[in-house]
């Protein structure tokens, strides 16, 4: 057994593999731990981060993060109660707040959100704050109790949320209900919080499309619309992300006199608002669009996506750079349904499909996977299901496609509960390439994307992932971005800047 002592771990394993059945029982203790110890490398040399070189200060500050993490685990083996990634995050919010590991993380300069929904970007507390703007009315039922929807007019709104709503001017709303107690409704009508008892994927997600709608006549007024994109850059940048990329569904705005504006308006004040943001913070990179309109419709329909997008991209060549389609799987069309429409998109539109957010395995909506990856998609949203489709998840690495792994999200909308389970683990094992991403924080009232990489970091990836595995995620999530290759370079050296001075920083911990 003399032999075994040479070679790499890889090669040691290889030369007994066909052996070790037959003669492990028969091995002696040491020779056993280091066979043992040579199988173990192997699994950890090809996981996400391992080959990464750190340098000195950083060494430094892996020791303040590893320590900070190794106290997490511990109190969670003694305590399950206390380990916040066994828990739905509602009921861990305010816990997650006082923990260290999670504050380092939330300074951290984590590179860029690659899978956000633009209308569930803000805090709920800015949702709130725009509710005090001029002219805004409310449409409530139930004896004036429940919100349906919002309008900016000056006069009372000629359209209704729903039938049988009538309109009121908030400030007499708020008036009426008492100032606090119409914050308090707001803060529930404005999130998922603290809905985490849904009994299906269903129920979570008629209450999340919820959302969306109640919020449309509050976001789509043309002057906030612009107020809360810039808002969500600022949100985004303070929580340690330097680029966005937004799917949207591009919807027409609307002024105070009810007139529609034209699709390329809204892209046209996307645009507007990131150049203003990147000119008063120039260490931030950027933003870049996807246009994602819904998947529930005929196919005819997406002709008509296609030629918007080709247009819009033929007007916003460096900003509109890619295609999605997006609503519940479970509830939608599948991609195959549209294969015909969507291959006229041209080449360089890049395709960044929703695919296999979802529990069901054999189906036409977990094998949208399939058609993803086959249509030539850059980049796959959620890929929950991907494990269960090994020849997709080799492909994705061989093609090096990037899931957009989003934990929070599949978590709120009933896909999983313990990120300890998640499937992204086996993806972070296998070194398939990820990012991570946070879709629609608002909603989950969780930062733009700190709470994502803590379950992350803590709850999916393995005990030893260290900052070699947060670095990884960092760099990838500009690696895989959409930028054109001739800007990612200024867009790194933007990102290891702020990240050479959070080192710093956090190395020092190491002194105290």
């Amino acid at each position: 057994m003399r032999r075994i002592l040479r070679g790499t771990p890889g090669k040691i394993v290889q030369r007994y593999a066909s052996s070790i059945s037959r003669s492990l029982r028969n091995t002696t203790p040491t020779a056993y731990k280091i066979l043992r110890n040579a199988v173990a490398r192997v699994e950890q040399i090809g996981s996400l981060g391992y080959k990464l070189h750190l340098n000195e200060r950083e060494r430094a500050a892996n020791e303040v993060i590893m320590d900070l993490k190794t106290a997490e685990i511990q109190r969670g083996l003694l305590d399950p109660a206390k380990f916040s990634p066994g828990h739905h995050i509602f009921t861990m919010l305010t816990k997650i707040k006082e923990s260290p590991l999670f504050n380092i993380l939330k300074s951290m300069p984590k590179g860029g959100v690659l899978h956000a929904h633009d209308t569930a970007l803000c805090s709920t507390e800015f949702l709130i704050e725009l509710t005090y703007r001029k002219n805004l009315w409310i449409c409530i039922t139930d004896e004036g109790c429940k919100a349906i929807g919002f309008r900016f007019s000056v006069e009372e709104p000629t359209m209704k949320a729903m039938e049988g709503c009538t309109w009121e001017p908030m400030e007499s709303f708020r008036e009426r209900r008492g100032e606090e107690n119409v914050r308090q409704y707001l803060m529930q009508r404005f999130s998922m919080y603290p809905f985490s008892n849904f009994r299906s994927n269903n129920q979570a997600w008629i209450h999340f499309m919820g959302i969306f709608i109640l919020l449309d006549g509050l976001l789509l007024y043309a002057p906030v619309w612009g107020d809360y994109y810039y808002n969500a850059l600022k949100e985004f940048h303070e929580d340690g992300v330097q680029y966005l990329e937004l799917r949207s569904l591009l919807p027409q705005l609307y002024c105070l006199n009810g007139e529609k504006l034209k699709i390329s308006d809204t892209v046209a004040l996307y645009k507007s608002e990131v150049k203003r943001f990147v000119s008063e913070n120039p260490d931030f990179i950027g933003s870049k669009l996807i246009y994602a309109p819904l998947r529930g419709v005929e196919p005819k329909i997406v002709d008509d996506y296609v030629k918007t997008c080709v247009a819009l991209n033929k007007k916003f060549p460096d900003f509109l750079v890619g295609f999605d389609l997006v609503g519940q799987e479970e509830l939608g069309r599948p991609l195959i349904d549209f294969v015909e429409q969507l291959l006229k998109m041209p080449e360089h539109i890049n395709f960044y499909f929703h695919a296999g957010e979802t529990n069901w395995f054999g189906s036409s909506i977990d094998e949208n996977l399939f058609d993803a990856i086959l249509m030539g998609t850059k980049r796959i949203g959620h890929g929950y299901a991907i494990t269960k489709h090994p020849f997709a998840m080799n492909l994705c690495k061989y093609l090096d496609i990037a899931i957009e792994v989003c934990p929070v999200s599949n978590q709120v909308l009933q896909l999983g509960q313990d990120y300890r389970s998640h499937p992204a683990a086996l993806l972070i094992a296998e070194n398939v390439p990820i990012v991570i991403s946070s879709d629609d924080p608002s909603f989950w009232r969780a930062t733009p994307l700190s709470h994502d990489f803590y379950f992350a970091f803590l709850g999916i990836g393995p005990w030893s992932a260290d900052l070699r595995f947060l670095k990884s995620l960092a760099i990838n999530s500009i690696k895989y971005s959409a930028m054109q290759d001739k800007e990612k370079p200024a867009a790194f050296k933007k990102w290891q800047n702020k990240w050479d001075v959070w080192v710093e920083e956090v190395a020092k911990l190491n002194n105290k």
